[in-house]
């Protein structure tokens, strides 16, 4: 399984952006989709993560209200939608693909077997 992040740039504080991930070769395997974020100096986070299966959603605290993840099984393809972005939203975003139990979906694990390439997000005050 590929995994092919897209959608980042530059914006302002307060703007929106929409992130892509789109996945091709085998995916039967894949029952959970995530979105994580690494900022410059720190530590990959968990930011949100869906179930391939009944669609349920988790996010990190620092993020609900303001982004929605979203996927389209049918063209094997993950959304990230950033509403009101905030300046501590600046970070390399990555997709994530794998066969994660339900407890370490919800948890925010990152023990994805598959990975994309990273896509910069920065927010300009």
């Amino acid at each position: 399984v590929q995994l092919q992040a897209s959608g980042g740039g530059l914006v302002h504080t307060g703007e929106s952006l929409r992130l892509t991930c789109a996945a091709t070769g085998r995916t039967n395997g894949i029952n959970a989709m995530g979105w994580f974020r690494q900022a410059p100096g720190k530590e990959r986070e968990f930011v949100a993560a869906i179930r391939r299966s009944g669609g349920m959603t988790y996010y990190a605290d620092s993020v609900k209200g303001r982004f929605t993840i979203s996927r389209n099984n049918a063209k094997n393809t993950l959304y990230l939608q950033m509403n009101d972005l905030k300046a501590e939203d600046t970070a390399v975003y990555f997709c994530a693909a794998g066969g994660l139990i339900l407890s370490e979906v919800r948890r925010g694990a990152q023990g994805y077997r598959y990975w994309g390439q990273g896509t910069q997000v920065t927010v300009s005050s």
